[in-house]
């Protein structure tokens, strides 16, 4: 464990205690430190009151669901979120991803999978996009956007704009390559990392969202049959 992950608070907003207890189990057991809500409005009040560096949201929650829970946080934080869906839940995962999730894992899932991924996005959040030898001071300019990597900002004319931790990374990733034509599975292996297992595409929600929050000022264009360039 690194000193980063060791003092990491995570946030587990699930209703079923079985499976709260089993993420709760494998992430004490990775050093995390973990709190517990077992519904949305609860899960709102921790995550206030902890200041998490991540959470884990299921969708299914009852009363106020996953999905409205992640479009209330984000409208307040950034907190990087990996939410839980059931097993054909993918307009679930799709609408979680649009709210500004940043991840999703499929139920029944493995629980070391779950911690893996939570270390992969906190490694992420805290270093940056994912590329080794970035300048942290470097602020990267495509059209009408800056891209200020230590910041971890977004600027149109000067205006921040808020964006979920993974829709940063992509932009960021997007931008240190502006120019070339990515594949979805190339932008997938450098803002997700190899190791992840999911559907591609989860690259075409977050371009969606980066298209819908940047608008004309970001030059991010589809190369059919290949992927995305920006530039």
């Amino acid at each position: 464990m690194s000193a980063l992950d060791s003092a990491a608070v995570v946030v587990v907003v699930e209703d079923d205690p079985n499976i709260a207890d089993l993420v709760d189990l494998y992430l004490r057991q990775a050093g995390f430190r973990v709190y517990q809500a077992n519904d949305g409005l609860r899960g709102l009040e921790v995550i206030t009151e902890r200041q998490p560096r991540l959470v884990i949201l299921d969708v299914g929650l009852p009363g106020l669901d996953g999905i409205e829970v992640c479009r209330r946080l984000r409208a307040t934080s950034d907190v990087p979120v990996i939410m839980l869906t059931a097993q054909d839940g993918e307009i679930d995962r799709v609408l979680g991803l649009e709210m500004g999730a940043d991840d999703y894992v499929t139920k029944p899932f493995s629980p070391r999978e779950l911690v893996a991924r939570v270390k992969a996005i906190l490694r992420r959040s805290g270093a940056g996009a994912g590329v080794a030898a970035r300048d942290e001071r470097a602020v990267l300019r495509s059209g009408g956007v800056e891209v200020d990597l230590g910041r971890r900002e977004a600027r149109v004319e000067g205006t921040v704009v808020a964006l979920a931790t993974r829709e940063f990374d992509l932009l960021a990733y997007l931008a240190e390559n502006e120019g070339l034509a990515l594949s979805r599975q190339q932008l997938l292996d450098g803002v997700w990392g190899a190791g992840w297992i999911g559907d591609e595409r989860t690259v075409d929600v977050h371009v969606r969202q980066l298209r819908k929050k940047l608008g004309d000022a970001l030059p991010l264009a589809t190369v059919w049959g290949v992927g995305y360039r920006l530039g």
